[in-house]
């Protein structure tokens, strides 16, 4: 048990060491990349559809503001 707590202790030595975390953050960029070129699209129609739905909901609130006005000039 010793001997596997000292080889996980040595690892985690190692990949704490700012060398490695750039290496490994130098072999992960094109995977991350890729991930991110695969995605843009859904994440720009998911931009278009929140500023759409804003907008309809602003429409709503005006007419609900228009008709509560006309409300209150009647009576």
């Amino acid at each position: 048990m010793d001997v596997k707590e000292t080889i996980i202790n040595e690892c985690l030595n190692v990949l704490h060491r700012k060398e490695v975390k750039d290496e490994f953050k130098e072999l992960m960029r094109p995977l991350i990349d890729m991930l991110i070129k695969e995605i843009y699209p859904y994440i720009f129609l998911s931009i278009i559809f929140v500023f759409i739905s804003f907008l309809l909901i602003l429409g709503i609130f005006i007419l609900l503001l228009r008709s509560k006005i006309l409300i209150h000039k009647k009576t």
